[in-house]
Protein backbone atom coordinates (compact mmCIF):
# COMPACT_ATOMS: atom_id res chain seq x y z
CA UNK A 1 0.00 0.00 0.00
CA UNK A 2 1.24 3.49 -0.77
CA UNK A 3 2.19 5.78 2.08
CA UNK A 4 -0.78 7.74 3.37
CA UNK A 5 -3.31 5.27 1.96
CA UNK A 6 -5.41 3.18 4.25
CA UNK A 7 -8.03 0.54 3.75
CA UNK A 8 -11.59 1.75 4.17
CA UNK A 9 -13.01 0.55 7.45
CA UNK A 10 -16.01 -1.78 7.35
CA UNK A 11 -19.28 -0.15 8.39
CA UNK A 12 -20.23 -0.36 12.04
CA UNK A 13 -22.74 -3.11 12.73
CA UNK A 14 -26.24 -2.41 14.02
CA UNK A 15 -26.34 -4.06 17.47
CA UNK A 16 -29.79 -3.01 18.63
CA UNK A 17 -32.06 0.00 18.85
CA UNK A 18 -33.25 2.33 21.57
CA UNK A 19 -36.96 3.18 21.75
CA UNK A 20 -38.10 6.71 22.53
CA UNK A 21 -37.90 7.64 26.19
CA UNK A 22 -38.69 10.65 28.37
CA UNK A 23 -36.66 11.37 31.51
CA UNK A 24 -35.68 14.42 33.54
CA UNK A 25 -32.55 16.38 32.64
CA UNK A 26 -30.18 18.14 35.01
CA UNK A 27 -32.06 21.37 34.24
CA UNK A 28 -35.27 19.89 35.66
CA UNK A 29 -36.87 19.90 32.20
CA UNK A 30 -38.33 16.82 30.55
CA UNK A 31 -35.84 15.32 28.10
CA UNK A 32 -37.66 13.59 25.25
CA UNK A 33 -35.32 11.46 23.17
CA UNK A 34 -37.54 11.75 20.09
CA UNK A 35 -37.11 15.52 20.21
CA UNK A 36 -33.56 15.87 21.56
CA UNK A 37 -31.77 12.97 19.85
CA UNK A 38 -33.65 12.20 16.64
CA UNK A 39 -31.39 12.66 13.64
CA UNK A 40 -28.29 13.02 15.81
CA UNK A 41 -25.29 10.82 16.52
CA UNK A 42 -24.99 10.32 20.30
CA UNK A 43 -22.98 8.62 22.99
CA UNK A 44 -24.50 7.18 26.18
CA UNK A 45 -23.14 5.99 29.51
CA UNK A 46 -24.45 5.11 32.97
CA UNK A 47 -22.97 6.78 36.05
CA UNK A 48 -23.92 8.11 39.48
CA UNK A 49 -22.74 11.30 41.13
CA UNK A 50 -21.61 9.74 44.43
CA UNK A 51 -19.47 7.12 42.69
CA UNK A 52 -15.96 6.87 44.09
CA UNK A 53 -14.97 4.29 41.47
CA UNK A 54 -14.97 4.63 37.68
CA UNK A 55 -17.59 7.39 37.21
CA UNK A 56 -15.27 10.41 37.60
CA UNK A 57 -12.85 8.83 35.09
CA UNK A 58 -15.70 8.03 32.70
CA UNK A 59 -17.04 11.58 32.94
CA UNK A 60 -13.56 12.97 32.26
CA UNK A 61 -13.39 10.71 29.21
CA UNK A 62 -16.83 11.90 28.11
CA UNK A 63 -15.55 15.48 28.43
CA UNK A 64 -12.63 14.48 26.16
CA UNK A 65 -15.20 13.31 23.61
CA UNK A 66 -17.20 16.53 24.07
CA UNK A 67 -14.10 18.62 23.37
CA UNK A 68 -12.96 16.48 20.43
CA UNK A 69 -16.27 16.81 18.55
CA UNK A 70 -16.99 20.50 19.16
CA UNK A 71 -16.92 20.96 15.38
CA UNK A 72 -19.87 18.55 15.00
CA UNK A 73 -22.75 20.57 16.50
CA UNK A 74 -25.37 17.83 16.16
CA UNK A 75 -23.51 15.22 18.25
CA UNK A 76 -25.01 14.67 21.72
CA UNK A 77 -23.75 13.04 24.91
CA UNK A 78 -26.13 11.45 27.41
CA UNK A 79 -25.25 10.23 30.91
CA UNK A 80 -27.98 8.23 32.68
CA UNK A 81 -27.88 7.85 36.47
CA UNK A 82 -28.10 4.44 38.13
CA UNK A 83 -28.93 6.16 41.46
CA UNK A 84 -32.10 8.20 40.86
CA UNK A 85 -32.91 8.31 44.60
CA UNK A 86 -29.90 10.57 45.20
CA UNK A 87 -29.23 11.94 41.73
CA UNK A 88 -31.84 14.67 41.62
CA UNK A 89 -31.72 17.21 38.79
CA UNK A 90 -29.87 19.54 41.19
CA UNK A 91 -27.25 16.89 42.02
CA UNK A 92 -26.83 16.12 38.32
CA UNK A 93 -26.50 19.84 37.50
CA UNK A 94 -23.73 20.22 40.09
CA UNK A 95 -21.99 17.11 38.70
CA UNK A 96 -22.34 18.43 35.13
CA UNK A 97 -20.81 21.74 36.17
CA UNK A 98 -17.94 19.96 37.93
CA UNK A 99 -17.21 18.05 34.73
CA UNK A 100 -17.55 21.15 32.53
CA UNK A 101 -20.40 19.70 30.47
CA UNK A 102 -21.69 21.94 27.72
CA UNK A 103 -25.31 22.21 26.54
CA UNK A 104 -24.89 19.17 24.26
CA UNK A 105 -24.28 16.83 27.23
CA UNK A 106 -27.42 15.78 29.13
CA UNK A 107 -27.49 14.09 32.54
CA UNK A 108 -30.74 12.19 33.02
CA UNK A 109 -32.70 10.83 35.95
CA UNK A 110 -36.15 9.35 36.31
CA UNK A 111 -38.00 6.37 37.78
CA UNK A 112 -35.57 3.68 38.98
CA UNK A 113 -37.46 0.95 37.13
CA UNK A 114 -37.23 2.81 33.81
CA UNK A 115 -33.51 3.54 34.22
CA UNK A 116 -32.85 -0.10 35.15
CA UNK A 117 -34.78 -1.26 32.07
CA UNK A 118 -32.74 1.07 29.83
CA UNK A 119 -29.46 -0.07 31.38
CA UNK A 120 -30.15 -3.80 31.40
CA UNK A 121 -32.51 -4.52 28.51
CA UNK A 122 -32.24 -1.66 26.03
CA UNK A 123 -28.55 -0.72 26.14
CA UNK A 124 -27.68 -4.28 27.28
CA UNK A 125 -25.06 -3.08 29.74
CA UNK A 126 -25.84 -5.62 32.41
CA UNK A 127 -26.93 -4.06 35.72
CA UNK A 128 -28.64 -7.30 36.72
CA UNK A 129 -29.64 -6.74 40.34
CA UNK A 130 -30.55 -3.05 40.37
CA UNK A 131 -27.54 -2.25 42.54
CA UNK A 132 -25.27 0.73 41.97
CA UNK A 133 -22.79 -1.39 40.06
CA UNK A 134 -22.77 -0.44 36.42
CA UNK A 135 -20.92 -0.92 33.17
CA UNK A 136 -17.88 1.18 32.33
CA UNK A 137 -18.74 1.08 28.63
CA UNK A 138 -19.79 3.94 26.38
CA UNK A 139 -22.44 3.24 23.74
CA UNK A 140 -22.40 4.89 20.30
CA UNK A 141 -25.76 5.43 18.60
CA UNK A 142 -26.57 6.62 15.11
CA UNK A 143 -29.16 9.10 13.85
CA UNK A 144 -31.89 6.43 14.01
CA UNK A 145 -31.12 5.59 17.68
CA UNK A 146 -29.50 2.31 16.67
CA UNK A 147 -26.65 0.98 18.81
CA UNK A 148 -23.58 0.80 16.59
CA UNK A 149 -20.71 0.06 19.00
CA UNK A 150 -19.62 -0.36 22.61
CA UNK A 151 -16.35 1.00 24.04
CA UNK A 152 -14.75 -0.30 27.24
CA UNK A 153 -13.48 2.90 28.86
CA UNK A 154 -10.77 0.99 30.71
CA UNK A 155 -9.05 0.11 27.42
CA UNK A 156 -6.30 2.61 26.52
CA UNK A 157 -7.38 3.20 22.90
CA UNK A 158 -11.15 3.19 23.40
CA UNK A 159 -11.75 6.95 23.47
CA UNK A 160 -9.67 7.56 20.33
CA UNK A 161 -11.66 4.81 18.55
CA UNK A 162 -14.95 6.26 19.79
CA UNK A 163 -14.11 9.75 18.50
CA UNK A 164 -13.08 8.29 15.14
CA UNK A 165 -16.31 6.29 14.93
CA UNK A 166 -18.43 9.33 15.85
CA UNK A 167 -16.90 11.10 12.86
CA UNK A 168 -17.59 8.07 10.63
CA UNK A 169 -21.24 7.93 11.70
CA UNK A 170 -21.56 11.68 11.31
CA UNK A 171 -20.59 11.28 7.65
CA UNK A 172 -23.22 8.57 7.03
CA UNK A 173 -26.31 9.82 5.25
Amino acid sequence: MAAGCSRPQPPLEVLGSVPDFALTAQTGAVFESAKELKGRVWVADFIFTNCAGPCPRMSSQMRQVQNAVKDLPDVRLVSFTVDPARDTPEALAAYAKRHRADERWAFLTGPAEELHKLDRYVFKLGNVDGSLTHSTRFVLLDRQARIRAYYDTSEPDSIRRLISDIRRLHEEA
